[in-house]
């Protein structure tokens, strides 16, 4: 029996296969064997809350008050983050805010600057 692929989306070592799919029985993420070499080539898109693509380094501009997650602080509408960064996960964005430091962002909560 060959050596099969971990999981691309956890890093699971127990997936099997099953006809044409590798599947991780322990997040159920299944993906087609003519893929598992192409996994790491893909990027994820991520797109702002009006349709357009994102990248690292980019100007965002938040459309939305954001409350802060375990503070009183208040992210403001319209305010600028520079220098952008792209990551796994809900909170796709990753960024510093002046004035309330080191946060994660989703990126339905943005638009391009």
């Amino acid at each position: 029996m060959g050596e099969l692929p971990n999981c691309p989306q956890c890093g699971s070592e127990y997936t099997y296969e099953d006809g044409d799919l590798y599947i991780c029985p322990e997040c159920s993420h299944e993906w087609g064997k003519h893929a598992a070499g192409e996994e790491s080539e893909q990027k994820r898109v991520v797109r702002d809350a009006y349709g357009n693509v994102l990248q690292d380094g980019d100007a965002v501009t938040v459309i939305k008050d954001l409350k802060v997650k375990g503070s009183s602080l208040v992210v403001k509408v319209g305010t600028k983050v520079k220098n952008i960064r792209i990551v796994e996960g809900d909170h796709d964005i990753d960024c510093k805010i002046d004035g309330i430091g080191a946060m994660q962002l989703k990126s339905e909560f943005v638009k391009k600057a």
